[in-house]
């Protein structure tokens, strides 16, 4: 351990599978680097959906990860693994975690962790990883989102839409979102989508079609499932892209195929956690290259909806589940 750290520290781990509640102050040893890794004191905390359901005891952690929740931090380099050679203790980054973020101290692999981006405040840049992770490689990775083409994001409330309607907008991407109540669809537009639909009033395959005149957008982002495959499917163009990344309504559906044939569809999908560290370095290298700048430059910004301090995790894993929030909710430590 590094000179000065302490030998336990405070964290939030979850009690046992359930509500909020089960989330509970506690104390832990402070972690060590392994070998390419460096130790954070960490300033703030993201909560991402995967914490909600590894709180239920869906999600279980990875092999040799911590069960502590907490997939993204930002704070201060305190210690340094073998073999890092970027990073010097000292440093301040934000960093995309397999675990152990709602604490004190949390490791991470080197690869993982990036430049806090000039302008942003640690809370700020701790709200980055894990949605910008997984909306780059989705949608301009697995899905191809290409120059002149259309994307539809599903959720664009939460921390996923708010970061997908920023980037692909920023990028000179038409960008449409669904989302609940005209307030939430205003804000939505002033992001940077073309055009917000209130899924309590209005059908969004209708809109959508009517808006590209007729013919459906190119890649949608969905983490609803349940009913609104379907629906996807008939929103699509030709050669469309879907993208899930979770199921909120239901993985288990009874769809017809035929329009997949002979619109000639891509259904697809993918989480981060289980992918591999080298992985999300290849993830971490094209977002400093392509998305950090214009984070830099103050195009786009994470949208914090509520800061909360590390003991009350609980609260902000209520917050989420309420699904009335717009943008991410941090832990500020």
């Amino acid at each position: 351990m590094g000179e000065g750290l302490p030998a336990t520290m405070l964290c939030v781990e979850i009690s046992a599978p359930g509500g909020p509640e089960v989330l509970r102050p506690a104390r832990r040893p402070t972690p060590a680097p392994g070998t390419g890794e460096v130790l954070i004191r960490v300033a703030a905390a993201g909560i991402n959906g995967p914490d909600i359901y590894q709180r239920r005891g869906l999600y279980p952690p990875t092999p040799g990860a911590s069960d502590i929740p907490g997939l993204e931090v930002a704070g201060t380099i305190v210690a340094l693994g073998e073999g890092v050679a970027r990073w010097r203790e000292g440093d301040t980054c934000c960093a995309l975690t397999a675990g152990g973020g709602y604490a004190e101290y949390c490791t991470a692999p080197a690869v993982q962790c990036l430049p806090v981006p000039q302008g942003l405040d640690m809370a700020e840049a701790a709200a980055l990883p894990e949605t910008f992770f997984t909306v780059w490689s989705n949608v301009f990775e697995r899905a191809r989102l290409a120059a002149g083409e259309t994307l539809l994001v599903h959720g664009g409330g939460g921390g996923i839409g708010t970061t997908a309607i920023q980037i692909a907008s920023r990028l000179g991407h038409r960008v449409f979102t669904t989302a609940a109540g005209p307030e939430q669809c205003a804000r939505l537009q002033a992001l940077g989508a073309e055009r917000a639909i209130d899924y309590l009033s209005e059908d969004f395959v209708a809109v959508v079609k009517a808006a590209t005149g007729g013919k459906g957008v190119d890649v949608i982002l969905d983490i609803v499932g349940g009913d609104y495959v379907q629906r996807n499917i008939a929103c699509l163009d030709r050669d469309g892209r879907l993208v899930n990344i979770a199921f909120n309504k239901g993985s288990k559906v009874e769809i017809d195929l035929m329009p997949v044939m002979l619109k000639r569809l891509t259904l697809t999908g993918s989480t981060l956690r289980i992918q591999s560290v080298e992985r999300k370095g290849e993830i971490a290298r094209e977002l400093e290259q392509r998305v950090w700048p214009l984070v830099a430059a103050g195009r786009i910004r994470p949208v914090i909806h509520r800061r909360l301090p590390l003991a009350q995790a609980a609260e902000g894993h209520r917050i989420m589940e309420s699904a009335r929030h717009l943008g991410k909710i941090v832990l500020e430590v």
